[in-house]
């Protein structure tokens, strides 16, 4: 109580205190600003989504006739489940090969090739998708200019080019092998840091009592990586409905049935609609989509606390 007291007397004033740190509240107001701007004033849009809104027309208020159009348009459920599915699939495929890959790093005994590795592997990330899309479509052309059919077509394991980006049967997994490239190497930053907070002591002192290298990696690398890894899906699990660069720079009317999700299908029901694009619509959309993405915090927050005794918010 006493020590309460005292901190109560020797707490300054507020202006004073906001004197002295005048340089560090200047630095905060951009940010703030940017916060307000792009973050908060845009929220006041969530009134557009119980309207009719053209461009041309002042908005007239309908209630929750948006939503009702929204939900019985088969379109949007297939690209609700499209979301879903190439999201956590991606999420699950892409964790799960940095892990290995960061085992595998690890593993290099060499330092100077193990940098050069890992600079290798990270390169791919820094690509725009643009290019990633551009790139891969050649690869995958469906004629003998791509490097991938060639060398099927050579060994005699396909008798015809295959259109991979181009059919339904093959897109979904194009797309995620194309991901896995991109964002693999990235995502083994997070696994090799640590990686290498591991104390050396652990695999010496299993080493003595006559562990192998499998043993090591299976009861000490692998228990000291399993708070990681379920951070990272965790983490990564509240962020599965912003998917949209990846998708729309790969996809193309042939595909759409398993291509379309609800970012690109925002984008087309406002610039691709054929007529006076419907603000209220794609509004109540986002909308959803934003109250879809809050209950996957909240559920991603509740299993952080069960998992490591703390929230992400």
């Amino acid at each position: 109580m006493d020590g309460a007291v005292k901190y109560q007397a020797k707490k300054k004033p507020l202006l004073p205190r906001i004197k002295k740190y005048a340089g560090f509240y200047l630095m905060f107001i951009p940010v703030l600003a940017f916060l307000i701007v792009f973050h908060y004033m845009p929220m006041f849009g969530i009134y557009f989504s119980f309207t009719k809104y053209t461009i041309i027309k002042d908005p007239i208020w309908v209630g929750l006739a948006n939503f009702e159009r929204l939900f019985s348009m088969p379109n949007f459920w297939t690209a609700f489940a499209n979301t879903i599915e190439l999201s956590v699939v991606k999420l699950l495929l892409t964790t799960g090969f940095s892990v290995v890959l960061s085992l595998l790093l690890n593993e290099m005994v060499n330092v100077n090739g193990k940098k050069l590795a890992q600079t290798i592997v990270y390169l791919p990330h820094f690509m725009s998708w643009v290019v990633t899309a551009s790139v891969f479509q050649l690869i995958l052309s469906p004629t003998t200019a791509g490097l991938v059919n060639s060398v099927l077509l050579n060994l005699g394991v396909i008798d015809e080019g295959i259109y991979f980006l181009g059919s339904s049967k093959t897109w979904a997994g194009a797309y995620y092998m194309i991901n896995i490239w991109h964002d693999t190497g990235w995502g083994t930053i997070i696994f090799m840091a640590t990686l290498t907070g591991i104390d050396p002591g652990i695999y010496e002192a299993a080493a003595i009592d006559g562990a192998g290298r499998w043993k090591k990696m299976w009861y000490i690398t692998m228990p000291a990586l399993a708070n990681t890894i379920i951070t990272v899906l965790i983490l990564n699990l509240a962020k599965i409905m912003n998917l949209f660069e990846s998708v729309f720079v790969l996809q193309n009317d042939a595909v759409m049935d398993v291509s379309q999700v609800l970012q690109t299908y925002v984008y087309y029901q406002t610039f691709n609609s054929g007529g006076i694009p419907d603000y209220g619509y794609t509004t109540a959309i986002g909308l959803f989509r934003s109250l879809v993405g809050m209950g996957l915090m909240l559920v991603c927050n509740y299993a952080s606390k069960k998992v490591r005794g703390r929230g992400i918010v």
